[in-house]
């Protein structure tokens, strides 16, 4: 990956650790106490950085213990990147601290909102793509990578509508985003296939249009599917059901592209047994293996 420079976020590094080019897991509380006491064969876990910013308790108990033994991603949800208003800084110092605690090798965010004055939404609320909504996300991704002195990485969204007011494709959006910034790429390849089908865009073209140099991480869920008000297809980012085989598909496109990269299995609803999590996380691993000796970003 070639070096890039932070143009507003002066004296933050450009690049830190990175994750292993292995498949990793969400972390559940339910599957801890098999991981620590099996060797795993997983190449890293990831958190929502929300659940752990509290000063004890037994969830830093558990992921200290993990941190020991395994690289680490931590996934934020609720800096509200998107919102009209400031950052919260206080959010963002508890967000520090947590970071500086455990050194991930990488950290990203959403490309959306869920904040507005004194409410909290429970919900990764759509942007318009415009060059306010432009201008308003370079800064909070300058100050967010300033304070944090690290490199986020950006996950690309799901969406369920889209605004009049755009201007900009999403692809161009992002693509402008990470030029401006500096940050990296959360690539969610199920959020593709999802707003894809959703919105009826083209996938491989979206994927084509993101700058896939700047890919740090991809993530893999499964999704609900459900009809809207026309009877049209209408896809739901749930994270309660298996991988589609569609998304499959769509991944190893981006494998042949980019060469392996550090995968995430996301499953956050009807959480099965972590075997069956392992065998998802095989599966992507056989991928990874087949686009091992792809040259990075071809």
């Amino acid at each position: 990956m070639t070096s890039s420079i932070l143009p507003h976020a002066t004296g933050v590094p450009d690049h830190g650790p990175t994750l292993p080019k292995q498949v990793g897991l969400g972390l559940k509380t339910q599957h801890i106490q098999q991981i620590l006491n099996e060797k795993t064969d997983i190449g890293f876990f990831e958190v929502h950085a929300e659940n752990y910013m509290v000063a004890g308790g037994p969830f830093h108990h558990y992921l200290t213990q993990i941190r020991q033994r395994y690289a680490l991603s931590i996934h934020g949800v609720g800096l509200s990147i998107g919102s009209e208003q400031a950052i919260d800084e206080n959010h963002l110092n508890r967000l520090a601290e947590l970071l500086d605690r455990y050194q991930p090798q990488a950290f990203s965010e959403h490309l959306a909102w869920s904040s507005h004055d004194e409410n909290f939404y429970n919900d990764l609320l759509p942007i318009p793509y415009d060059q306010a909504t432009l201008a308003r996300v370079c800064e909070h991704i300058d100050r967010i990578q300033e304070r944090l002195q690290r490199r986020m990485l950006l996950e690309t969204p799901s969406t369920y509508v889209e605004f009049c007011q755009s201007s900009m494709s999403e692809t161009d959006f992002i693509s402008t985003v990470i030029k401006r910034t500096g940050c990296g790429l959360l690539l969610d390849v199920n959020n593709v296939y999802v707003s894809c089908v959703n919105h009826h865009w083209d996938a491989q073209q979206y994927i084509d249009e993101l700058p896939l140099e700047a890919v740090g991480e991809i993530h893999l869920a499964g999704f609900a599917e459900d009809h809207d008000s026309l009877g049209e297809r209408l896809l739901i980012d749930a994270h309660g059901t298996p991988i589609d085989n569609a998304v499959w598909t769509l991944y190893g496109d981006v494998l042949a592209r980019t060469g392996a990269l550090p995968t995430l299995i996301e499953r956050d609803n009807d959480i099965p047994s972590l075997a069956v999590l392992l065998a998802e996380a095989q599966q992507a691993q056989g991928l990874l293996a087949q686009h091992s000796l792809v040259p990075e970003h071809a």
